[in-house]
Formats: C-alpha cells, structure tokens, sequence
C-alpha cells in the first residue's frame, strides 16, 4: 500500500517536472514569444546651417524638430516599437543620409516632418507620398524642401542628373519604392485625417509629389506638412507648446494604428493556401478615374483598374505565368509606358517579385 503511494507521488512530481521544463522552454524559446519590433524613423526637416522656412520669424528647422521629438517619445512607450531619428539636434544632416539611416535600420516606416510657406495667406495641413507627378503647385512645394540639397557639399556629384528645378525630375521612381506605394498612401490617409478630424486643420489632402528625402528611402515613407509658418495664426499655433503637443499626438495615433494594422496582415497559420499568385503589369496610378477602355491606354485591351484610397492604380496582363507576364510589360513599354513594371498579389495582397518567384 506504501509503495504504491510512494508511486503516485513519484509520478506527480515528474508530470510537475516535465510541466516546469516544458514551461521554462517556452518562456525562454524566442521563436514562440518573440515580437517583432517595428522601425519606425522620424526625420526632423532640415536643421543646422539649412534653417527651412522662416515664415513670421519662425524657424521650420526648430518646429519640426520638437515635434518629431515629441512622437518620438510617445511612440517608445509601445513595446512594440523601435524608434530613430535622423537627426535629435540641431545639426544639417544631407538628404541622402537620412535616407540611408532608415535604409539601414530596415525600417518599417519613415516619417519626414516639415513646415510649409507661401507668398498668400495660405494655412493648412498636408500629407505627402513620393509620386510619379505633381500638379505646379506641388512641385513648389517640392523644390522648396529640395533645395537643402544645395547645402550639402559636392551636391553636383551625388544629385547627378537630378535637377530640383524640373518637372521632368518627377518622374523617375524606383520599382522598390512604387510597390511601398500603397503602403504610403495608407498611413498618410491616416495622419491627414486624424490633422482634420480631430484638430480641424484645414484639409490640404494627401498629395503626391518628388521630394528628393523620399526618393532615397526604400521603404513606405510619407513627408508631413504640418501647416503654414507664413500663416501667422497657424505659425503661432506650430511655434506653441500646445501645437507641437497636438499635432504630435496626431501623428503619434496615426503611426501606431498604421502598426496594428501591419500586425493584423502579418499573423500567420498553418492552413495552407491554394490561391495562384497572380502577376501584372501596374502602367499607371494616379487621382483620375479612367474608363478601362483601349482607347484611353494606348491600345491596350483588359486594362484593370483598382481604388487604393483616393488613389486609382491600372493594371495590365493579368496572368499566373511570370513569363506571360514579362511579354506583357514588353508590349506596354512599346506603347510609350516606360515607367511600367511588373507586381505580384497573393489573395489580394501585395507581394515583392522576389516574394512571389520563391512561394512558386
């Protein structure tokens, strides 16, 4: 009787050990518990001997900077993010490297914070991603906060053939930064709605346009405008404690909504997908909608058009086989859509090229 509860003892005290390994393993297994940090970069527009705007005697250098310190510290609350600054000082950093700092962390977002100008009275907030054009008046927007490129030394060389001054600089995108495009435009729409809904800024829209900071990163990436230094109402508010805190707290929300969805798009199961990757041919995107018509894409027929927000993108030869598809980009470049590139959706998400040729 003894030895046969001196047994179940013994055999207690083994599933107690078994369950403390098992737990000890869990807890310490980075594979089951790890949390992926999201890299997000906060750029503070110029700084140091490049001053921005001074509208009202306001210095843009400054403004942005206490602003992106600001989301810089609400947003290292969350566990789940890793913040960096392109610069946290008033020092001049080259637009190249800002880029390259987010380049380099492998971040998941870049935010770059500046302060607008105008001749007029103008006031307002607006959002900016990198596009394939602009309208005039955003291309002075965009030679504005392209002219730091003139204080960095040897800009000739680095900025060759990039001319701050041209339209024609406009167009010239990177496949890697067109696929982030979507992206972009999501947490944009985020931040300029939490500008106007929530602190009843002007809505001055999100835009798209050629500012040389966003050329240089590869990874979803918006320039922020935060309102108008030469607006002395709207220069008092961004120069005030209060509206730095403010417009902070908008971007901070926007930024961390953007994460949660990431992370949402990011769980994975074990159930295998049978869905067929499909491949086609993006040749335009921009505000207008377009009847998907032959006539109004040079000839060719089964355009596909897509709304991504205020957006419309427009693609071309649709097809499973990547090799289909190439001759398809072929016969659109040879229509005059020269910028147009090939992108890859798996049950309607975006994949990168490389993504989808491996999952095949």
């Amino acid at each position: 009787m003894r030895f046969q509860e001196n047994n179940k003892i013994n055999t207690k005290i083994r599933i107690i050990l078994i369950l403390c390994c098992a737990f000890s393993f869990l807890m310490n297994s980075p594979s089951i518990f790890a949390q992926k940090k999201y890299v997000i970069v906060l750029d503070a527009g110029h700084g140091g001997k490049d001053p921005g705007n001074l509208g009202n005697g306001y210095r843009e250098k400054n403004i942005a900077l206490k602003v992106a310190l600001v989301v810089g510290k609400k947003l290292s609350k969350n566990k789940d993010i890793k913040v960096l600054f392109t610069r946290k000082k008033d020092v001049f950093i080259d637009l190249w490297k800002r880029g390259d700092i987010a380049n380099n962390a492998k971040a998941d977002l870049f935010v770059s914070i500046h302060c607008d100008s105008h001749t007029s009275n103008a006031y307002g907030a607006g959002t900016f991603v990198l596009g394939l054009r602009g309208n005039k008046k955003n291309l002075e927007i965009a030679k504005r906060e392209n002219a730091s490129i003139f204080y960095e030394d040897n800009y000739e060389n680095k900025y060759k053939g990039f001319d701050s001054n041209s339209a024609e600089s406009v167009i010239g995108l990177s496949l890697m930064q067109e696929e982030n495009l979507d992206k972009s435009l999501a947490i944009a729409s985020l931040i300029q709605t939490n500008f106007t809904k929530k602190l009843k800024r002007l809505d001055r829209k999100v835009k798209q346009d050629n500012f040389q900071v966003l050329r240089e990163t590869i990874m979803p990436s918006v320039l922020v405008e935060l309102g108008f230094l030469t607006n002395k109402k709207e220069g008092r508010f961004l120069n005030s404690k209060k509206g730095q805190e403010q417009m902070g707290q908008a971007i901070t929300d926007a930024v961390l909504k953007y994460v949660n969805n990431l992370k949402l798009n990011t769980v994975t199961t074990n159930k295998v997908v049978k869905e067929p990757i499909e491949f086609k041919v993006q040749i335009a995107s921009g505000k207008n909608k377009i009847a998907t018509k032959s006539y109004n894409f040079k000839g060719l027929k089964n355009v596909e058009r897509v709304a991504v927000g205020k957006f419309f993108k427009y693609y071309y030869g649709n097809n499973t086989n990547l090799e289909n598809v190439k001759k398809s980009l072929k016969t659109a470049k040879s229509k005059g859509y020269t910028s147009a590139f090939i992108v890859a959706f798996k049950n309607g998400k975006k994949l990168s090229i490389k993504e989808a040729v491996k999952m095949q």
